[in-house]
């Protein structure tokens, strides 16, 4: 890559890129302009949405295989991104793990899996990106969250507490980064009807419930003012507004992308 192409053309780290959200994330920050490091536990994810990105986006694109509540692990890949791009202008961390039941049956080893991905993976890259950008001068960086980072979850202590977390974790790292010129939000998506890990816990949210499992999402878009759940383009938006010159004067807030359903 040249030295004016690197200047010119955007670099962002997909932490958790390789499939369902953040596969969307990684390919429409693509077709935006960005050079994309698809980050993935999955090697073989992470390779595919690298080699769409190439083929279909006319972008460069790397696939790096981490486990992002490593150390080492999250340094390589940080590392690895700079020595490919040059810079990293934006870190979107999205890798996320949920696991449902009423808290007295809830595992203490799902409980530890909840916070290490949900938040020690967050603050773990948004420690080692920031160190780049900090010396860049500038950078942005944006966690997917969810709107259980606002409200509680019934049979969702773990993803709900580590999600409430990460709200904290944003407005902090906001007030570390400012004067480094750097931008640190937290988009708040509502129920991904569609997703994997939503369909996932079906049978344990028709439990929770009292209804049948196909009806599950009826009762999940009732819940919604805009009667519709959040699909991937509704975050993918949000992303691309937060992380653009446009949301210049945005840092520490947790957006809600709910269809109405949180309000605050």
């Amino acid at each position: 890559m040249s030295l004016t192409e690197m200047q010119n053309t955007k670099v962002a780290i997909v932490a958790g890129g390789g499939q369902n959200l953040g596969e969307a994330l990684s390919l429409r920050l693509a077709a935006e302009g960005y050079h994309v490091a698809v980050v993935d536990i999955s090697e073989g994810n992470a390779k595919q949405v690298a080699a769409e990105i190439i083929e279909n986006h006319n972008r460069k694109a790397i696939a790096v295989q981490a486990d992002l509540t490593n150390e080492q692990h999250v340094a390589a890949m940080v590392k690895r991104t700079v020595s490919e791009f040059g810079k990293i202008d934006l870190l979107v961390y999205n890798a996320g793990f949920a696991k449902s039941a009423k808290i007295t049956d809830f595992e203490l080893e799902v409980w530890k899996t909840s916070m290490e991905v949900n938040l020690t993976g967050y603050f773990l890259c948004a420690r080692e990106v920031s160190k780049v950008m900090i010396e860049q001068g500038y950078g942005n960086i944006i966690q997917i969250n969810s709107k259980s980072g606002k409200v509680g979850s019934k049979h969702n202590t773990g993803y709900s507490a580590s999600k409430f977390g990460g709200v904290g974790l944003t407005q902090s790292l906001a007030l570390d980064l400012a004067e480094h010129n750097i931008r640190v939000n937290t988009i708040m998506p509502g129920n991904l009807l569609d997703s994997p890990m939503f369909q996932s816990l079906i049978p344990q949210y028709a439990k929770k419930l009292g209804v049948l499992e196909e009806e599950v999402e009826q009762v999940y878009i009732d819940k919604v003012p805009l009667k519709r759940g959040c699909t991937y383009e509704d975050v993918a938006n949000a992303v691309i507004y937060y992380s653009s010159d446009k949301a210049s004067y945005c840092t520490g807030q947790s957006i809600n992308v709910t269809g109405g359903q949180v309000m605050h």
